[in-house]
Order: C-alpha cells, then sequence, then structure tokens
C-alpha cells in the first residue's frame, strides 16, 4: 500500500482493536465474517471499489454510501469499522480491497486470539499449508485458477473437517479466494506470519533432512530470538534431499547451512576450473 491508503487502514485497524477489547471472541467472529463477505464483494465489483474510493468524493459521503448499501444486512459494528475504512483516502481502488480483506482477516485473528487459540491457529494453517505442498495433485486442485473459490472452499473444508478451528478453516478460505493478490500458497504463507505478528513473534522457516527434536528446535528458536530480539516461532519442514544440516530463514534473511548447499557450492566451484 501506498502512504495514504496505509494511513487509512491504520485508523480502522485501531477502531478492530478498540472494539475487539469489549466484545466476545464469537461476536468478533461474526464481525470479521461480515467484512470478509465485503471484501468479495468488491472483489466481483470493481465499480464499486472505484465508487468507494473515489476521491473526489469526501469521506463522509463515501461512508454514507456503503452504509446505505448495507444497512441491516451486516451486523452494527461491521458496518460501523467498514464506514471507518472507506472514509479514509485510498491511493487506488485495489488498495481498498486490500484494506477490506486485512481488516476482516485481522479481525479472525483477534478472535481466535481472544480466545486463548491464536497459537493453534498459526500451527493449524502452517501444517496444512504442508500437507498441501506434499501433495502436488492436492496442491492443483487448490490452487487452480479456472475452479470456483467455493468449491475449492468445499475441498478444503472436507479435508479440515474435524481437524481445525473454525477460523483456520475460513482463513483458508480466504487464502483460496487469493487474500491480497497472492497465489494460494503465498497467501497460506502471509496468513501464518500475520498471526505470529499478533502474538508479536517472527517467524522462521527451518528446513531440515529430518525432524529436529523437541529440544533442539527450543534451543533454535532461543537463539534466534537473541539475534533478533523478539520471540521467534520455528516451522519444520522436513526435506530429505538437502542430505543433512538446517537451513533457517526469517523473513529477508537466508541462513544456508544444509549439505545440499555445499556439496553444490563445491561442484560449481570445480566446474570453473
Amino acid at each position: 500500500m501506498q502512504a495514504a491508503s496505509r494511513e487509512s487502514y491504520k485508523v480502522a485497524a485501531e477502531r478492530l482493536d478498540a472494539y475487539v477489547r469489549g466484545a466476545e471472541p464469537s461476536a468478533v467472529t461474526s464481525t470479521a465474517d461480515a467484512i470478509l463477505s465485503v471484501a468479495t464483494l468488491l472483489r466481483r465489483e470493481p465499480r464499486l471499489r472505484r465508487a468507494l474510493s473515489e476521491p473526489a468524493r469526501s469521506g463522509e459521503d463515501r461512508g454514507a454510501l456503503l452504509g446505505d448499501m448495507l444497512g441491516g444486512r451486516i451486523g452494527a459494528d461491521a458496518l460501523d469499522l467498514l464506514v471507518s475504512l472507506v472514509a479514509g483516502r485510498w491511493s487506488a481502488p485495489s488498495e481498498l480491497l486490500d484494506g477490506t480483506e486485512r481488516l476482516g482477516v485481522e479481525a479472525l485473528l483477534a478472535s481466535a486470539d481472544k480466545a486463548g487459540e491464536l497459537g493453534e491457529v498459526e500451527d493449524e494453517l502452517f501444517r496444512f499449508g504442508q500437507v498441501v505442498a506434499g501433495q502436488s495433485a492436492l496442491s492443483n486442485a487448490l490452487a487452480d485458477p479456472v475452479a470456483p473459490v467455493e468449491q475449492r472452499a468445499t475441498l478444503a473444508r472436507e479435508l479440515l473437517a474435524d481437524k481445525a478451528r473454525p477460523v483456520t478453516v475460513r482463513l483458508v478460505e480466504a487464502a483460496l479466494g487469493g487474500f491480497g493478490g497472492r497465489s494460494f500458497t503465498g497467501a497460506l504463507t502471509r496468513l501464518v506470519e500475520l498471526a505470529a505478528d499478533r502474538r508479536d513473534r517472527q517467524v522462521a522457516y527451518v528446513t531440515v533432512a529430518a525432524p529436529l527434536s523437541d529440544e533442539d528446535e527450543r534451543r533454535l528458536g532461543a537463539s534466534l530470538t537473541a539475534i533478533y530480539g523478539r520471540e521467534v516461532s520455528v516451522k519444520q519442514t522436513v526435506d530429505p534431499a538437502v542430505l543433512g544440516g538446517v537451513s533457517v530463514r526469517v523473513g529477508s534473511d537466508l541462513y544456508d547451512g544444509t549439505i545440499l548447499r555445499r556439496l553444490n557450492e563445491t561442484r560449481n566451484a570445480l566446474a570453473k576450473r
């Protein structure tokens, strides 16, 4: 987002945080669902996106337009948050859509946080991503841009039935819808990171040839916390192809100490002789 859009989103996000402090988790979940349903509407209706982000209109006019459209159709809390969102200045209609999606996702994460389940939701999102990545047919089916989102969401709901919390399932549906204009895999990764960020943590993606023991994972997390000055959530991927050692990615930082990397470097050095 550009600066104006970021500022507009920040105002709505602060309003969301204030609302969440006095609401029950179930009410926050309902509000999140309503916001995401409006995001779906904005994705489908480009003319509406343009009207609600038109800089020639005052924020009050844009908020009134949204209120006239949605009054009585969604809850008062969701409408209040959305009116505060569209009343801000948006650099482009697409950024209003991104902001609406992000607000709905943050509301879902906040509901899980209030229920004491945010850590579990974060882990469930990561594990589902691992399952999908490990099965090419499933990955292709869920990421297929030709298949309707609802068809793919039905498949995801069947896979996650009795295995994940309702908030996790709803977030997977948001990822299938292309959250933030990302691919399904990219959206899942971003959701994991947003969940961690709400817990004031960074995510470390760790690739190893064999699973780390609980103690090794704890020590690695402690070392990374000392480096970054912030709690680190370690997410393991087991890939026998790396042969040994460990690869760690935190944000844009990559520490690759795998045997595969060393072999590749040796091979490249020999090829240059």
